[in-house]
């Protein structure tokens, strides 16, 4: 039965709210779909910058404050930033919700964005990119999708680079906000349990945002590429990725099925061939990318450069297997079970169910409730696999990114041509 209910604003803010009786707590998020594929080039990272300032203080509390007034509820705070949405959300106890929104709000509204706080926090920033250029998981992953997306906002980095956060002050940032956090990219998602004096005060704060549009997103674009970055590791890291569904396509439970099956955990084909008959790498998964209006599945291992050929043979052989001859029934049966289980358990949780409900309005889809997503993987045939693995998987489309003691890139290009 569905709970939850939806509201829409005078200024076109949306509230979305789903009670669950049997929790004494709430998670309370503040979605805006605005992310790094809104900015141009000479704003990257803005997005990303600006989560980082709004635990900075304000008005009213500084950072410090802000920190131990959440910890005298025995509350969570935390943000993130996508491509394209930023989050910022608290999970509290029924009884400190509203101090819990005191304090989302106090940030949302009123950061100072002083120019001393913008100066640490570039630093910090600066850091976390630091961070993840050392890690070789993460920059096979973002050189892909800069060389996949290239020509489109979709390539740039999240988290920008240094010289366009070198030129953001506190003034310019808090203007991007005022541009680009406007009440039709707003959505206030709240789960659990909640005084309806909560769901009142969102009503209150939120209709004070002035009404005012974004300009719409700039198409995506994948671009067939082979990208290869020399670094000093033990494992060559790779990415194998073809272009695949949008976040709101219907196919999309079974993409997430066909994804278990091929990639998904320790019974998946690509691990019981390429690990554990083969032995040439520890750990191997599949997984999928998507947004509003394309997708990539991809496949991601690390292994010597001696195996890597070897290992690239392999995931090719399973993938054109399961595109020529889909799954068995007891594949499927295990993967659905997976997901569903997965679902139902995830749904426990009131971030979770928060997270659900603004993804869903978000992307422009229904709300679904745990029985609708549970009949939409049990309508997923072995048929409906095959025949997507037939479509994804077309290697004169396939990407390849490599990071490590890498070899000539022709090698690579004639691993993964098409036949």
């Amino acid at each position: 039965m569905r709970q939850f209910q939806t509201e829409t604003l005078p200024n076109g803010v949306r509230i979305l709210t789903e009670p669950m009786d049997s929790v004494r707590s709430a998670a309370l998020g503040i979605w805006v779909a605005t992310g790094s594929r809104a900015e141009t080039a000479q704003e990257s990272g803005a997005a990303h910058f600006i989560e980082h300032m709004l635990f900075k203080g304000g008005e009213h509390c500084t950072a410090a404050q802000l920190a131990a007034r959440m910890d005298a509820i025995g509350g969570q705070l935390n943000a993130f930033t996508t491509k394209e949405c930023t989050c910022f959300y608290v999970h509290a106890l029924d009884s400190h919700l509203m101090e819990g929104l005191d304090i989302l709000t106090d940030m949302f509204f009123h950061s100072g964005f002083h120019q001393k706080d913008v100066e640490t926090e570039r630093g910090v920033i600066l850091e976390e990119i630091g961070m993840y250029r050392d890690d070789p998981a993460d920059l096979v992953s973002e050189r892909l999708a800069a060389d996949i997306y290239r020509g489109t906002p979709l390539a740039r980095p999240i988290l920008g680079k240094k010289s366009t956060l070198e030129r953001m002050t506190g003034d310019w940032l808090r203007e991007y906000k005022q541009t680009h956090y406007c009440p039709d990219k707003v959505v206030v998602s709240l789960a659990g349990s909640y005084p309806e004096a909560v769901v009142q005060a969102i009503r209150e704060r939120f209709s004070a945002m002035a009404p005012g549009k974004t300009a719409p997103l700039k198409p995506g674009r994948y671009t067939p590429s082979v990208t290869l970055k020399r670094k000093a590791t033990e494992q060559n890291h790779l990415i194998l990725a073809f272009p695949a569904l949008s976040a709101s396509d219907p196919r999309r439970f079974s993409l997430q099925i066909l994804s278990s099956i091929l990639g998904g955990g320790m019974s998946s084909r690509l691990f019981q061939q390429v690990r554990e008959r083969q032995g040439l790498c520890y750990n191997i998964y599949s997984y999928g990318s998507a947004y509003s209006d394309l997708g990539v599945f991809c496949v991601a291992t690390a292994q010597s450069r001696d195996t890597e050929a070897q290992a690239i043979s392999s995931i090719r052989r399973v993938i054109d297997e399961i595109a020529a001859d889909g799954a068995t029934e007891e594949e499927l049966h295990r993967a659905r079970e997976l997901a569903k289980a997965n679902v139902l358990m995830g749904m426990e949780s009131t971030t979770a169910h928060m997270n659900h409900m603004a993804r869903s309005v978000l992307s422009g889809e229904p709300i679904l409730t745990p029985d609708e997503i549970i009949a939409a993987y049990d309508a997923v045939t072995p048929e409906s696999v095959r025949r997507l693995a037939e479509e994804v998987f077309r290697w004169e489309n396939a990407s390849l990114s490599v990071v490590g003691k890498v070899a000539e890139e022709a090698g690579y290009r004639e691993r993964i041509a098409s036949n």
